[in-house]
Order: structure tokens, then C-alpha cells, then sequence
């Protein structure tokens, strides 16, 4: 018998949550002219494409989203961005903090920069983690078992549904 898949976030939910995610990004970055979104690749990305659209609507920050190229089954693997993120403020973006092991990752490249801040955010915490990580913003936390998963679905450029498995 299969895990069963039970919804926690719906579209409009989920719209609510990047909508107060987007206003803690500016609350936090208020004396900043910019942000940069770093989006893990997936649905990080369209989660940090998402919060990008807020930010736009509800702030004068000059917001850019660069995409955050790694693979989370190998994320030991070289990590390489594609632009200089020197003298910004960073929000490093995914959809789901497992572990941590992969946001953890994902930090190390943007390490070699001298950025002016570094947050973390996920639509989705889950409060069971094996790694030292803690998102600075979080649209909704969820207290899981070890055996659990959460899984974030995405359609095109829309984040659609949360799930507890």
C-alpha cells in the first residue's frame, strides 16, 4: 500500500503565504535598493520567481532572480552562479527545508561573495532537520515524523499544491 498523500497548501493558501513571505522580504530589506532571489533550481525557482512578483507589487526594490543550478540527490558537486552577487542582499530560496542538507549546500557558493546579507526562505519548513539550517522566512512550518515527506507541486510558473506524504 502506497504513502497517502494528504493536502496541507492549496493554490489560494499558498498565494497568501508568498504574499507574506514577499512582505517579510521587504520589512527585512527596507534600507536595501535591491534584492537578489537565488532560487534553487526546480521549485525553488519558481517559488523565487513567485515572491518576485510580490516584491514588485508592493515595494521599490530593484529585485533580480538568478537561478541556483545543483543537484539535491549529489549536492556535494560544484555549484557555479551566474552572476556576481558581490555588495547585494541575498535571499537564498527553496520550497521545502527537508533536511537542510540541501540549503546548507546551496549556501556554499554564495560564500565566496561578500554579500551585504544572506536570509534564507521556504514555502515550506519542516521542523524535523539532520543539518544546522534555519529559514529566516517561512510561509508555513509543519512538525513531521523522520518517515514523513513534504512534497511541493508546481504547474508552469505557478506554485499549486503542498502535500504531507
Amino acid at each position: 500500500m502506497g504513502k497517502q498523500k494528504v493536502l496541507i497548501l492549496d493554490k489560494e493558501r499558498i498565494d497568501q503565504k508568498l504574499q507574506r513571505m514577499a512582505y517579510q522580504i521587504w520589512e527585512s530589506n527596507s534600507n536595501e535598493t535591491g534584492v537578489t532571489l537565488l532560487g534553487i533550481k526546480g521549485s525553488g525557482l519558481v517559488v523565487a520567481n513567485n515572491l518576485a512578483y510580490y516584491l514588485k507589487k508592493i515595494s521599490p526594490l530593484k529585485v533580480q532572480v538568478l537561478p541556483l543550478n545543483m543537484n539535491k540527490k549529489q549536492p556535494r558537486n560544484e555549484i557555479k552562479l551566474d552572476k556576481d552577487i558581490t555588495d547585494t542582499s541575498v535571499v537564498l530560496v527553496d520550497d521545502v527545508a527537508n533536511s537542510g542538507k540541501t540549503l546548507l549546500y546551496a549556501l556554499r557558493p554564495v560564500l565566496d561573495y561578500n554579500t551585504r546579507k544572506i536570509q534564507i526562505a521556504v514555502l515550506v519548513d519542516r521542523k524535523h532537520k539532520s543539518f544546522p539550517v534555519s529559514p529566516d522566512i517561512v510561509g508555513h512550518s509543519v512538525a513531521t515524523t523522520l518517515q514523513e515527506h513534504i512534497e511541493v507541486e508546481t504547474e508552469g510558473d505557478e506554485v499549486t499544491a503542498a502535500y504531507l506524504q
